[in-house]
């Protein structure tokens, strides 16, 4: 199993790990990672790994079995021997967008009451699908609530709970199609705010920013209307 050291510290840049195995098709799994992989409309991480004789770019990381994650590297060029001390190196600006990007849509969930049915994370947008079979009536107000919760500067935070306290909170799961995250029979919650200021609490296996603020204004976009029931609502990053 990988550890994902980006549940610990998001903000981690930069960590040493070892070479634990090379998959058939040449991606590269590490005892610890910093890379996020593809998972809950979050991109994978890029970046680099570098070691003693040798480089190479990572495209993206991926979940592999038994809870290792594994690393694509961008090229086909030497890759590190297993059991090699490597240094990865995160693409922290693509990472951090993607940070601010996930955040504001646990924002969003939170202004538009309706369970979300999927979504999607990019560099400048993001998405989420609304079980909500009746158009919004004023969009202005939605990103004006929005708005208002990123000028909170609300302090962002993560916490495991076991299997009977979810039963005892089922709400928690607000993404209908999307298991929650899970490890070792714990299950992650983020909060966005605290005590009585509570402003979002979910469970979610991403990475966020630290505080509201840094997210910066938004926008929303089109709404997209998916079937009977389903609409798309879209949110852009103001830089």
């Amino acid at each position: 199993m990988t550890k994902p050291l980006f549940f610990d510290d998001a903000y981690m840049r930069d960590a040493d790990a070892r070479v634990f195995a090379i998959t058939d098709e040449g991606g590269i799994i590490l005892d610890a990672s910093i890379f996020y992989p593809t998972s809950g409309g979050q991109p994978g991480d890029s970046g680099t790994l570098t070691w003693q004789g040798g480089a190479i770019h990572i495209a993206t990381a991926v979940k592999g079995a038994s809870g290792t994650i594994i690393l694509i590297p961008a090229e086909p060029n030497p890759l590190p021997a297993v059991g090699a001390i490597v240094q990865q190196s995160l693409n922290w600006e693509r990472r951090h967008r993607h940070m601010r990007v996930h955040t504001a849509l646990h924002l969003l969930s939170a202004v538009i009451p309706h369970p979300v049915t999927g979504g999607s994370i990019s560099l400048e947008k993001g998405r989420l699908d609304f079980d909500m079979p009746d158009a919004i009536a004023n969009m202005a107000i939605i990103e004006n609530s929005l708005n208002k919760l990123i000028n909170c500067d609300f302090d962002i935070g993560a916490e495991w709970i076991d299997k009977s306290q979810l039963a005892a909170n089922i709400k928690l799961v607000k993404t209908m199609l999307v298991a929650p995250l899970k490890g070792a029979g714990r299950i992650r919650i983020v909060s966005i705010g605290a005590g009585k200021n509570i402003a979002d609490y979910q469970l979610c296996g991403g990475t966020h920013v630290r505080t509201t603020s840094e997210i910066g204004q938004v926008r929303l976009g089109k709404v997209e209307k998916k079937d009977n029931r389903n609409r798309s609502v879209y949110l852009h990053l103001n830089i």
